[in-house]
């Protein structure tokens, strides 16, 4: 019998370093517009306390982890879920599926139809975490890209929109 070398694919490090960058930025941005957003607080105060969220990519990461601790307060945890209570994992099924997502070629909406997320707890805290993140998408990303990224694009005043972009990017790169 004949025996052949297993091959292993690569590991896609150009890809997986973009997914990581973003998963970054919003789970920091989330933890900003908690803060800043009255809508994106609202999500947040329908959740129980000690919520821990979940976004990832499957099998081996990169992950973004956000939890609400028991003062109500919106914070991002890190990369690692190791070690926390997930009461909601959200997980891309590959990394090709993270780029779709996150080059923004595809909206969450789109990708939860064509089985690219899958979901490990409640479901209406599902949908409030996509919101949320919609909305965080609204504030970081130009109108042009933004209408790529989610279904619908709202029609905010000029105060939230703007103002909200400023104080959202400065609490996201200060991380408070």
């Amino acid at each position: 019998m004949v025996s052949y070398r297993e091959v292993k694919p690569g590991g896609k490090p150009f890809k997986r370093a973009y997914v990581a960058v973003m998963l970054w930025f919003v789970g920091r941005a989330v933890q900003a517009a908690a803060r800043v957003d009255r809508a994106v607080a609202r999500e947040f105060d329908d959740l129980p306390d000690s919520f821990t969220f979940c976004l990832g990519v499957e099998p081996r990461g990169p992950f973004m982890v956000v939890g609400k601790s028991k003062k109500g307060r919106v914070k991002y945890l890190g990369w690692n879920p190791a070690g926390k209570e997930i009461d909601l994992a959200m997980r891309i099924q590959n990394m090709e599926a993270a780029i779709l997502l996150f080059t923004f070629q595809e909206n969450n909406a789109l990708s939860a139809c064509r089985n690219r997320i899958t979901v490990d707890g409640d479901i209406p805290a599902a949908c409030a975490m996509m919101r949320v993140i919609d909305i965080v998408e609204v504030y970081l990303l130009p109108k042009m890209i933004a209408r790529l990224a989610i279904k619908r694009y709202p029609s905010w005043s000029f105060r939230r929109k703007y103002l909200g972009r400023i104080r959202i990017y400065f609490r996201s790169v200060l991380g408070y």
